[in-house]
């Protein structure tokens, strides 16, 4: 779930003629499971695409059409007014280029249309249609006016499109839609113009082609972090070891497998970050011997693997790092937390280190949920902070603790 400012939020959800309508019901779903309400206007030709009975169904209320803007069915309310004043956010998802035009111009004509018009919550644009039509300086001229208007427009994805063609124009997934939804939605940008590094996830030091010394890390607590930083307006550069999660939207990506690739690209990325947070579960050894062919069975009982250091890279950030700059570690411990946060802090010129205890319940790698002990470097005169919840409630309890000493704010 997400963190309590997202919740229960109430979205108008627009959706028109696209042939990418016939996902609706999946972005519905993933709205309703983050607790949302959601009201739908479906145009015309939206009805021919996906059935308004299946969309009703699953948001248990009507579904609005275009016939309702002059219905007196009922009666007082005027139905692109209430829905208007009552959503949180207006979705235009798919968003033809017709709608795109009616957005630019202020057409009127429909339900849709009018309700555009009428909204004054954040209204968010995902154009999807041919790559050709998407391209044409007209559609483009309009994506303009509509931003020009303090809406968003997100360019569509690329690939292979219902029409043949392959190229721009592809609705994004039901969960980048959420991650710009929520983008749009998080009025206090308290990040704005910082750049924000962010580590995530393990790292793998093979010792063969097909063998590696790893950890269990999921890389959900870096990812929860890298998402809620841009929603709070951060710029975000985020660089993860290997997980099996999606990249959230609007944030740089950068891969590393190994400790060494991941020192280095750290590095480079350092230099030009306001705030680096180290989530990533690097690897402390490597193989001091990588050998280019598997290691096979054979009759041994057993063999031995010299291991030496991998660079460590807090410690290199920390030692160079600029006055202003804040420096974030993470800290798995199974006894002494305290002595050992501190320890780190000093040791390694941290601003502070948010310690898991891998021996309390629901805590830690692979978990869903957290729960942490903050501790700050002594200059700050903070008494530790202690947070539990979903991992996604915790990245927003740790920006919030690293925004209280971030110079500027």
């Amino acid at each position: 779930m997400p963190p309590q400012w997202a919740r229960n939020k109430k979205i108008l959800l627009g959706v028109s003629g696209g042939i990418a309508a016939y996902k609706t019901p999946e972005l519905v779903r993933a709205w309703l499971r983050q607790g949302c309400e959601v009201e739908i206007i479906l145009t015309d030709m939206g009805a021919s695409l996906v059935s308004p009975l299946a969309l009703a169904t699953l948001i248990k209320r009507r579904v609005w059409r275009d016939k309702d803007l002059k219905s007196d069915e009922m009666g007082w309310t005027i139905p692109h007014i209430s829905l208007s004043a009552w959503a949180d956010a207006f979705v235009a998802a798919p968003c033809t280029a017709n709608v795109l035009r009616m957005a630019a111009v202020g057409d009127s004509s429909t339900l849709l249309g009018a309700a555009m018009l009428a909204c004054e919550a954040p209204q968010i644009f995902f154009p999807a249609m041919n790559a050709h039509m998407w391209a044409h300086p007209a559609t483009k001229t309009n994506a303009a006016t509509v931003a020009a208007h303090g809406h968003r427009v997100i360019d569509p994805d690329s690939g292979p499109l219902a029409c043949g063609c392959e190229g721009k124009g592809r609705l994004p997934s039901a969960e980048a839609i959420l991650d710009e939804t929520w983008y749009s939605l998080r009025a206090d940008k308290d990040y704005a113009g910082a750049k924000v590094l962010v580590t995530a996830g393990p790292t793998r030091e093979y010792i063969d082609p097909v063998r590696y010394i790893s950890n269990p890390s999921s890389g959900k607590m870096g990812y929860a972090i890298a998402s809620e930083a841009r929603y709070r307006g951060a710029d975000v550069t985020l660089v993860s070891g290997p997980v099996n999660l999606r990249v959230p939207s609007g944030v740089r990506f950068i891969a590393a497998e190994t400790a060494c690739e991941m020192h280095d690209i750290c590095m480079s990325a350092a230099a030009d970050a306001d705030v680096i947070i180290k989530t990533a579960a690097v690897g402390d050894y490597r193989a001091q011997q990588f050998s280019p062919q598997k290691i096979k069975r054979g009759d041994a009982a057993r063999i031995s693997i010299e291991l030496e250091q991998n660079p460590d890279i807090a410690l290199e950030i920390g030692r160079g790092k600029r006055p202003s700059q804040i420096l974030a570690g993470f800290a798995a411990e199974t006894q002494n937390i305290r002595e050992n946060a501190m320890s780190k802090i000093e040791r390694k010129n941290l601003d502070l280190v948010v310690a898991n205890d891998l021996t309390a319940p629901d805590a830690g790698f692979a978990s869903d949920s957290n729960s942490v002990e903050i501790f700050f470097a002594q200059k700050y005169g903070m008494t530790p902070r202690t947070f539990s919840g979903s991992k996604w409630e915790v990245a927003s309890k740790i920006l919030d603790s690293i925004a209280v000493i971030l110079p500027g704010q």
